[in-house]
């Protein structure tokens, strides 16, 4: 007796059920937790700073909010516990601000939709943001895992300064060196980046700006590093992007 064998197609297996809006934005609250480790204690350096600066205590959260950027803040303490011109205070916000001109070309601002959301965006669009959003995956990026990711680093950065008022307020002799923790956050960022990446051409390039920059502009070295990093980016997309091959002519 014959017996029939009956042969089935293998059936696709079903693609993965898009994240729901409530676990984009738990994922984008976990992604923040390695910035902020940097940023929290860095707010805290910040609030220390204002109250041994003799600056009023609540310039701490009104900086924090009116400029989210760490570095920018951290050297206004200085330029107002100074009382630094007007105008040298505009050039030094403008050269150390500049960088963010460079990652607006990059940062997914079209994942936000709503217009009120996407302006929070590009005013939250600090390093931290920027670095732990390069290291996801194209296909992981949403727009609310972005936003919680930017609130959870903002609610990072005041409740760290509020932290430091109150320690400032606590401890009986000022603290030294708070200033380095910024460049230590930058160097971890920069590291975690590379090794996500393996970006070793970038790596060269943006030391051989930097190099470049001290030497021929030390007053003004991270606006002309960029500048040049930026260049150097552009020769190396011309260089390196693939051709359009050619359609075959009809003889």
């Amino acid at each position: 007796m014959q017996q029939d064998v009956l042969t089935r197609a293998p059936v696709p297996e079903a693609a993965p059920a898009p994240a729901s809006r409530r676990q984009q934005i738990t994922e984008g609250v976990r992604d923040s937790f390695s910035a902020g480790l940097g940023i929290f204690p860095l707010g805290i350096a910040l609030g220390l700073l204002i109250l041994q600066a003799g600056l009023p205590w609540w310039l701490t959260p009104a900086l924090s909010l009116a400029a989210f950027a760490g570095s920018l803040e951290l050297l206004l303490v200085g330029m107002m516990a100074t009382v630094t011109p007007l105008a040298a205070v505009a050039l030094t916000v403008l050269v150390v601000n500049f960088r963010h001109v460079f990652y607006a070309f990059s940062f997914p601002l079209h994942l936000v939709k709503h217009p009120a959301a996407k302006a929070y965006a590009v005013y939250a669009m600090i390093d931290e943001a920027y670095a732990v959003n390069a290291s996801l995956p194209e296909t992981e990026r949403s727009g609310p895992r972005l936003l919680a990711m930017q609130i959870a680093c903002e609610i990072y950065w005041v409740g760290g300064g509020l932290v430091g008022v109150a320690l400032g307020a606590a401890l009986p002799a000022p603290i030294k060196g708070l200033e380095f923790a910024l460049c230590a956050l930058f160097t971890v960022l920069t590291l975690d980046a590379f090794r996500s990446r393996r970006e070793v051409p970038s790596v060269l390039l943006a030391g051989a700006s930097a190099t470049v920059a001290l030497v021929l502009t030390p007053g003004l070295a991270m606006f002309t590093a960029l500048l040049l990093f930026a260049g150097l980016l552009l020769v190396r997309h011309a260089v390196t992007a693939p051709r359009p091959a050619k359609e075959p002519t009809d003889a």
